[in-house]
């Protein structure tokens, strides 16, 4: 498989580089927050207990082995398509290669048609309109991502600008849930003893913390997804190694604060009650604070996280394309806004399905995590494979030793031994079956083109 360059031609334009480091900052850090420090808070400290800010701390630690190893190889290749990418110039092997792409593209697709959900749900309650559970739900959630996908249409400066602006309404939800935890801590409010407080169960505190871990890593995953727009950002092998690890230190700064502040101000019994902790922190710490805010605050949250994830997803099918990974057509670019039309209908039309399926299953947000810690790993073996092959322009190079504990780190947070819910190997089992489902269609494609392209030449 030959590699290709994403140049433009006459026939086909490049993307347009609109992306420099301001932007590339706040899709990092709009894209780690995301939706998942809204709801999981109250989880990681069923797990742990007071001390719910350590798994957050290790679970940073975990996504910043595997970040270095990410510099390195965007910074050498900036290209589209990311893992599925490296994956391909380090082992060629053509269904690795669309399997880790797949893998990747699941998580995405499945965590922006979650968001869809989420976003007519507190839709419905920011507003006090009644929509259920049922078809009134799915409509809005389905018009939501059209226009999530129109926006992706337009253009890439278009869905970056408004990444800015969800991405400081986001930030500004969670600034206040630790603006509340400063005001309780003057005036003795708070019981901030709790925060060094282990309450793992039958499980050892080493234990509790690795299980807690495992849920806290939803909400640091995304740092992975900005590589995807590497062709669409200025100098990005300058850029990358100086945004990304900003981003990942202001979220992970962000979530300990917020983490101690929910703790210190709700006891952990009731922080674990509902999928709402962050709402219930701010009406005990602020009572007279009109919590409908929150609502379209959390709105605006996850439809981040959705834009984010189409973004990533339409770019990531764009660079397989090019690659020759996938059929050449989904990686057209539209002539006059520049934009993957293509992989953006058909990862929209992906997400439409799914939006329909994604309110079943509770297993969905670990899931996403299983998938990319699994991809974290061949990342991590990658990068040391790539070494054999220099560049001609200077890049990032990251100590050896990160890659080889970021590899040995996620492999082991993917197996059993975490005491994962068996459910989420098995939803990943059914998609890596559909995976290979579609790469046999795709290899029938790929390969009946091909014959009739050397036909046509003869």
């Amino acid at each position: 498989m030959a590699d290709v360059t994403a140049e433009s031609s006459p026939e086909q334009p490049s993307l347009k580089r609109v992306i420099g480091p301001g932007l590339l900052l706040l899709f990092v850090v709009g894209d780690i927050l995301g939706s998942g420090v809204y709801s999981l808070t109250g989880k990681v400290a069923q797990e742990v207990g007071g001390a719910v800010w350590v798994p957050f701390v290790v679970a940073f630690l975990v996504a910043l082995l595997t970040g270095f190893s990410y510099l390195e190889l965007v910074t050498k290749y900036p290209q589209a398509a990311g893992a599925a990418l490296y994956t391909h110039k380090a082992f060629g092997i053509h269904f690795f290669t669309f399997m880790v792409a797949f893998a990747v593209m699941s998580s995405g697709i499945t965590s922006a048609s979650t968001a869809a959900r989420a976003f007519a749900a507190n839709f419905g309650e920011a507003f006090d309109f009644d929509l259920g559970t049922g078809i009134g739900l799915t409509l809005v959630a389905l018009a939501f991502m059209l226009l999530v996908a129109a926006i992706n249409l337009r253009g890439v400066s278009e869905g970056v600008k408004l990444n800015v602006l969800l991405t400081c309404v986001e930030l500004t939800g969670l600034l206040i849930v630790i603006g509340i935890g400063l005001w309780a801590l003057g005036f003795g409010n708070g019981d901030f003893g709790r925060i060094t407080e282990f309450d793992t169960g039958d499980r050892s505190a080493v234990g509790g913390v690795i299980v807690a871990t495992t849920l806290a890593f939803y909400a640091m995953v995304g740092f992975e997804d900005s590589v995807n727009m590497a062709e669409e950002c200025k100098q990005p092998s300058r850029i990358f190694p100086k945004v990304l690890l900003a981003g990942l230190l202001i979220t992970v700064l962000v979530y300990v604060l917020v983490a101690i502040t929910a703790v210190a101000l709700v006891p952990v019994d009731q922080l674990a009650e509902g999928d709402t902790p962050l709402l219930r922190v701010v009406e005990i710490g602020a009572p007279a604070f009109p919590t409908h805010i929150f609502a379209i605050i959390s709105m605006f949250a996850v439809a981040n996280t959705a834009l984010i994830n189409m973004m990533m997803a339409s770019r990531l099918l764009y660079g397989l394309a090019r690659q020759r990974v996938i059929p050449a057509p989904i990686g057209a670019v539209n002539h006059a806004r520049r934009t993957p039309h293509m992989a953006i209908l058909f990862t929209t039309a992906l997400a439409l399905g799914l939006i329909f399926f994604v309110g079943q299953v509770a297993e969905l947000g670990g899931t996403t995590a299983l998938l990319l810690l699994a991809v974290f790993t061949v990342v991590n073996v990658a990068v040391l494979v790539l070494r054999r092959d220099p560049v001609e322009h200077d890049h990032f190079r990251t100590p050896t030793v990160l890659p080889v504990i970021g590899a040995l780190t996620c492999g082991f947070l993917v197996t059993p031994y975490t005491d994962r819910n068996p459910e989420q190997y098995a939803i990943a089992g059914v998609l890596l079956a559909i995976g290979v489902g579609l790469w046999l269609i795709n290899y029938l494609v790929l390969r009946f083109s091909g014959a009739r392209s050397e036909q046509s030449r003869t």
